[in-house]
């Protein structure tokens, strides 16, 4: 593995810590878009016989969900004028399998029950394409609206709740209302995942390589005790990573987005690699599983729109892939919640629809979950012929919207984590 740049420090904030909650977040997330990216390329031609990637989706549909109140899906995924949105929900369900490394969570009262514990909206803008990842945190006060149960009655709507109890008043529907009120955006598309899917996808692609900062990490509650450098997590160690919250620097749910974005990135650099996107077999491989570990909307079932969705931002360059954190501040009634920050949301909101580029301006040293690392890694530019009729002259270049206060980072952008241990021990 290659060597790793010393970690450098810019500076630190006081950051809201937040109380730890009754269940553990899960991780499955971004990594169902993966298993879309990948059955999309299998279409798309990628060595892989093509009637592979029918027999991939053939039982995707079994258990899909209508999503409530959100609008038409739009007819082709190319023509969509203004951006597409897809809400990828991550469940702490206790799986039989993995109910053993969860301990009381998954032995306790409460271990039939499921939070949505992660939540992230994917916006696609359209011309220029651009993907824009916006995660919610777990503790995060929200109205909840009404929303219609698998049985058909409703349920009452609420002022303030926890937007991880959404789930139980409604599943992936009522997830899918209550971000789309929050955000203001259409949601047509949604996906479900659970707590060994981190697992499962991890070791499709052969793992992911992070980076450990400060001293180490140490966390009783996820059982790591790792050194500071470079490592390559899969299976069980990616879902402890990505789960870990005390294995950080001040210990908040924020800073563990923070971290679960260095991941993020970091997977998003594999996939577009020669390892993955040449390798017809990991391409199989990363399809089949994640397919069979997603419940998606029933707007996601279909093979062509999984395809149209992957071809849509597979040549998206790392820079316009951003990871996001919904901007929130510390709720006044609460200091271990937070709440929405209305202005610099309106802020985030009005850029993607205008799809204007955004600059994650905020310095990541601050969030107490990762730490930034030098030299950042380059990308190669693309070469594209010009589309037929077009001119090959580029359009000019649009000033980015600087998000000074929203952490975040880009697929270009490379952190390690902000371990709990101290560099000297």
């Amino acid at each position: 593995m290659s060597s790793t740049h010393k970690p450098t420090r810019r500076g630190r904030r006081t950051v809201a810590r937040h109380g730890e909650l009754s269940s553990p977040s899960p991780v499955g997330f971004i990594m169902k878009l993966v298993g879309i990216v990948a059955a999309v390329v299998l279409v798309s031609g990628a060595g892989v016989a093509a009637y592979a990637a029918t027999d991939v989706v053939a039982s995707f549909a079994d258990g899909a969900v209508e999503l409530e109140g959100q609008g038409p899906v739009p007819p082709d995924i190319g023509a969509i004028e203004g951006g597409v949105d897809i809400l990828l929900v991550g469940t702490d369900e206790c799986e039989e399998e993995y109910a053993y490394l969860f301990g009381a969570r998954c032995t306790g009262a409460d271990a039939g029950g499921q939070l949505n514990d992660v939540n992230m909206l994917v916006h696609i803008s359209d011309n220029p394409r651009r993907v824009t990842v916006v995660s919610f945190p777990r503790d995060l006060m929200i109205p909840i609206p009404s929303c219609t149960r698998e049985d058909g009655s409703t349920t009452s709507p609420t002022s303030k709740t926890q937007i991880n109890e959404a789930w139980g008043y409604g599943g992936l529907s009522c997830v899918a209302k209550t971000v789309s009120d929050l955000s203001g955006q259409n949601i047509p598309f949604a996906a479900k995942v659970s707590f060994g899917n981190v697992i499962n996808i991890t070791d499709a692609i052969g793992g992911v390589d992070v980076c450990i900062g400060n001293g180490g990490i140490k966390d009783k509650y996820t059982a790591i005790n790792w050194g500071p450098g470079p490592r390559t997590i899969q299976g069980v160690e990616a879902l402890q990573f990505l789960r870990t919250r005390h294995g950080l620097e001040n210990g908040s749910d924020l800073a563990r987005i923070s971290n679960q974005q260095q991941y993020m990135s970091s997977l998003a650099r594999k996939l577009v690699s020669s390892d993955v996107l040449s390798d017809p077999g990991t391409l199989y491989r990363l399809a089949t599983t994640a397919v069979d570990n997603i419940t998606p909307s029933e707007s996601l079932t279909n093979p062509m729109t999984l395809a149209q969705i992957a071809l849509a931002i597979k040549d998206v360059p790392f820079q316009d892939i951003n990871f996001v954190q919904f901007p929130v501040i510390t709720d006044p009634a609460d200091a271990n919640r937070v709440v929405p920050d209305d202005r610099l949301a309106e802020k985030l909101w009005a850029a993607l629809a205008a799809n204007q580029p955004i600059e994650l301006t905020n310095d990541q040293n601050n969030t107490g979950g990762v730490v930034t690392v030098d030299p950042q890694p380059t990308e190669a530019p693309v070469e594209t012929a010009p589309t037929p009729g077009t001119s090959a002259t580029p359009a000019p270049t649009e000033a980015p919207v600087a998000l000074d206060d929203i952490p975040g980072q880009s697929a270009a952008d490379q952190t390690c984590s902000a371990g709990n241990v101290r560099a000297n021990g």
